[in-house]
Parts: structure tokens; sequence; C-alpha cells
């Protein structure tokens, strides 16, 4: 059985991946970098709470999603692939000089405004870079093409946030700032370019420019399929999950692990690289087929390795009055223990992901293929915000420690994991009885 790296010899994959991955590193690398920028200096210059401005700038980046999906689904139908991608990578060019501009003479309003003109330009070719992959991979490619996806996304997240963190450090640093996004939103129109020609699958749509209509008929239509239905609450539960997770780090890395900015970063890698280690053994465990089930051993993993992080953190006890690097915190008793949860908690995120990537896009209806992708964003972004207004309420409201909310989270995974997988199964097992009728 071939590799599923095989695929970066096709032209029919390999400039594709590289375009999502530097629009990734890019959405990453702003986002992070604006965001140490507030927490460091804007914040103090502009009078407002660290808290404030961040949350503001990350809801001005998940906005668009909620806005602009349905509409993004219905170009992606209607008009050519390759085309659209192109123009979407200039406008990414286009936002990052307004960007540039922002930071260089720090007009921080501008900086919003570009920050939210990133996400919809993000929101647009989501649709397209994931209704692409069934329309240019064969059958037997489609869950090593998402595993390699979702590799590239992970792994482009984290460069990002990394990058950021280092460029902000040097000095001059909001020129190098702004000269890294211009170089990744150049690299990532000139790999567009090579993007082969992709046939639009329903030409003759009508677009309905009506954001708001649009989505509640795209919700609609989706709730009319229930196995995609199911599979798109599927996979915004993973960006819950995640959100969950990730966005409590820096807190637990401090107040817990008592680790310094090197401890988050080796942690955010551990959970990244996990999600791509069990993203790219898929291919082999499912033997190139769509197929669920894996899906109960990343629905298990999720949980069991969140309830032992939750035993695992209750179980330190750190006293130093310094913050600690990797090298120290490794030393102490149990903390290879935390990390190990991290890992297996990515790894069965891979594991629980990629099937139902696969399944989202062989399962889609060829001419609606992309507007079911701009629903799964819709839900995905609503997803998101609940995820952070379920840790204030666990955190704030109800007092709970940060390894509660951990093990808390992970309870619910099995509540909504047997729901989740006894749906998709009656579902399926119901869409093949279908299938069957109709050869006989």
């Amino acid at each position: 059985m071939a590799s599923q790296f095989t695929l970066f010899r096709s032209r029919r994959f390999t400039p594709m991946f590289f375009t999502q991955f530097l629009g990734a590193f890019n959405d990453n690398f702003f986002k992070q970098a604006l965001l140490l920028l507030l927490t460091y200096s804007a914040a103090a210059k502009l009078g407002s709470s660290v808290s404030l401005l961040n949350n503001l700038a990350a809801m001005l980046f998940i906005l668009p999603f909620f806005l602009f999906s349905a509409l993004a689904g219905q170009l992606a139908d209607k008009y050519e692939k390759s085309k659209l991608t192109v123009y979407i990578k200039v406008l990414e060019i286009v936002i990052m000089v307004l960007a540039a501009f922002g930071l260089i003479f720090e007009i921080y309003w501008l900086l919003f405004v570009a920050l939210f003109l990133l996400g919809a330009q993000s929101t647009f070719f989501g649709p397209i870079k994931y209704a692409y992959l069934p329309q240019a991979m064969h059958k037997d490619e489609l869950v090593g093409a998402n595993a390699l996806f979702q590799t590239g996304t992970s792994l482009s997240i984290l460069l990002g946030m990394i990058v950021a963190g280092v460029f902000t450090q040097l000095d001059n640093h909001l020129y190098w700032v702004s000269a890294m996004a211009l170089l990744i939103a150049g690299l990532g129109l000139l790999s567009s370019k090579f993007v082969p020609h992709t046939p639009a699958v329903e030409p003759d749509m009508k677009i309905n420019w009506n954001i708001f209509s649009t989505s509640m008929d795209t919700i609609k239509y989706l709730y009319s399929l229930p196995l995609l239905f199911f599979i798109i609450l599927g996979n915004s539960w993973f960006w819950f999950y995640g959100a969950t997770f990730l966005t409590q780090t820096p807190e637990f890395s401090k107040v817990i692990l008592n680790g310094n900015e090197s401890v988050v970063i080796f942690l955010l890698t551990l959970f990244s690289v996990g999600v791509s280690a069990g993203s790219l053994i898929c291919k082999t465990l499912t033997k190139n087929q769509v197929s669920f089930k894996l899906l109960p051993f990343g629905i298990a993993g999720l949980s069991i390795f969140a309830i032992d992080l939750y035993f695992s953190l209750s179980a330190l006890n750190i006293n130093s009055s310094a913050l600690l690097g990797i090298s120290e915190l490794s030393q102490i008793s149990g903390s290879w223990r935390v990390f190990a949860d991290l890992f297996f908690l990515g790894f069965s995120g891979g594991l629980y992901i990629v099937p139902l990537y696969a399944a989202m896009q062989a399962y889609s209806p060829i001419s609606h293929r992309a507007r079911v992708i701009g629903a799964n964003n819709i839900f995905n972004a609503i997803f998101m915000v609940t995820s952070a207004i379920f840790a204030i309420v666990i955190l704030n409201l109800l007092k709970l420690s940060l390894p509660q909310l951990f093990l808390v989270t992970g309870v619910l995974n099995i509540v909504f994991g047997v729901f989740l997988y006894s749906k998709l199964k009656r579902y399926k097992d119901t869409m093949q009885i279908q299938q069957d009728a109709l050869i006989m």
C-alpha cells in the first residue's frame, strides 16, 4: 500500500496543500503577533484591559465564519476553484499591506480591521480547500489527503504562533512582523498559481447575497441530511474540545506548572504533534476506506487522557519562586505524565477528526459539497464561542479549578461521544439500506 506522502508528487495535491499551509500559518502568525502586541504594549497605550482587547481580537477573527460561511460555500460550488483560490490569495496580500501599515504606524483600529478581513479571507477559502479534495483526489486517496491536510493545519498553527513569539522579541519587531506576513502571503499566492483547474460543480446556481437568509437556508438543508448533520456536529465538537484545552494552556503552564513561556510553546507542540501523529496513522488503520471504525478509539482517548490530566495535574507539587524552564520542569516527579496526557490527547484528536472530515466530503452531495463545508464552518465557530462561554462558567461562576475543567470536559465527551457514534451508526446503516434497495 503506497504511503500518503506519495501525494506530494502530484500537482493535484501539493499546490493546494502548501497554499492552505501558508494561509493557516499567516493567520496564526499575525493573530498571535497582534495578541502579544496588545498584551505587552498596546493595552497600556490604549488605556484598556488586556483581557478586553484579546477577547475583542478573538471575536473579530471568528465573526466572519458566522457571517460569510454560507455565502462562501455558494461561491465555491458555482465557480472554478483554482481561480477563486488565486483571487483569495491576492486579497490576503492586500490585507497584509493594510496590516503592515497599521503595525508600523501603530494604528490599532486598522489592525483590528485587518484581523476581521483576514478572518473573512479564511472563511471564503475554507469551503474551497475542503471541497477541492474529493474533487481532485481518487477515492482511495481521500483519507490520506485529509490526514496530511489536518497534519499541515496543526503544524502551521503551531509554527505561526512560535514564529510570532520569536519575531515580537526582535529589535524593530513591527517591521519584521510586517515583512514576514507579506512574504508568507506572497508565497501563498505563488503556490496558488499551480493549483490545477477544477470544474465548477453548479455553474448555473444563482447566488443569494443575503448572508442571513443564506446561512439559514444552508443550515436547513444540512438538517435535511441527518448523517451529514451529525458528522458536522462531531467535527464542531472537536473544535470545542481543542479550544477548551488550548485556550487554558498558558494559564495552567504558569499557575500549576510554574513554567515560563518556553513551557507554553512546548505543551502546545506536544498537543499539535500528537494531532499530526494521530492524523497520519488514520490512513494505515482504515486501509484508505472512509469509515467510522476509528471514532470510538478517538472518543475514548479524548476522555481517558483528559480525565488523567486532571489526576496528573492534581498530584503535582511544585515549590519554586522562579518560573521553570522545560528542563527544570521535566525533572519534577509527575511532569512526564502531564506531557504524555497532552500528547495522547492530541493523538486521540487526530484519530477522531480525520475520519469525520473524510466522511463529510465523501457523503456530501457533489452539487452542494462546498455549501455543506460552509455550514460546517458556521457550526465550528458556534462551538468555539460556546467553548469560551463554557470555560468562563466553569472557572468564574462555578469557581472550579483548571484541572476540574478538564475533568468535566472529559466526562462530557463520553456522553457526547456515545450519542454521536450511535447517531452516525444509525444513519449510516439507514443510508446503506437505501442504497442497497436502489441497486436491487
